[in-house]
């Protein structure tokens, strides 16, 4: 069985030989660096991506504040309906429940919607940064020579010379304060 693995390999080298030999200008494949950054710390730990998060937090406990105050509101007008029932006909008591619970379900809906825009604008924000960034991240990884950059989540083990994080951290907040002054 090893001997087929052997000559299989064996078989290739030319060809790999040859196809190095014809690669245009620009680091061969023993001299190309492959870089990793991890893209969630890039985020968390630089200044923009603070000041995203700082934003998306503030709407975020709005929308926390304007949900506890409905809450608040709901509970009376439910306790309302309580101290009311016993003097209603059971109709009444019927249909105020009825619309009391479709109110609850429009408003439910409503505050579902309202986290769902929050979380998409999140999200649209995100992207945006990574955008925003890719710019300094590819002159970094030019200036390191490198030709490939990885998301850490994607690396089983790599060497920690080759995580350009920091660095990539230390780029864009130099970047953010250029434009801030």
């Amino acid at each position: 069985m090893r001997k087929w693995a052997v000559i299989a390999a064996l078989s290739i080298l030319p060809v790999a030989s040859a196809a190095q030999q014809v690669t245009p200008s620009g680091p061969s494949a023993a001299e190309a660096s492959v870089l990793i950054i991890d893209r969630d710390r890039l985020y968390a730990d630089s200044q923009r991506g603070q000041a995203i998060e700082a934003l998306i937090q503030q709407d975020a406990l709005a929308l926390q504040d304007e949900n506890d105050r409905i809450q608040a509101q709901l509970i009376e007008e439910e306790q309302s309906l309580t101290e009311r029932r016993p003097n209603m006909s059971m109709s009444a008591f019927r249909a105020e429940a009825e619309a009391f619970d479709a109110k609850v379900q429009d408003i439910r809906e409503a505050q579902d919607s309202k986290l769902a825009e929050l979380e998409r604008r999140a999200q649209v924000q995100r992207d945006q940064f990574f955008n925003d960034v890719r710019e300094v991240v590819g002159q970094l990884m030019l200036d390191r020579g490198g030709v490939v950059i990885l998301d850490r989540r994607l690396v089983y083990l790599a060497s920690g010379a080759i995580d350009i994080t920091t660095d990539a951290i230390d780029r864009i907040d130099a970047e953010t304060d250029a434009q801030a002054d």
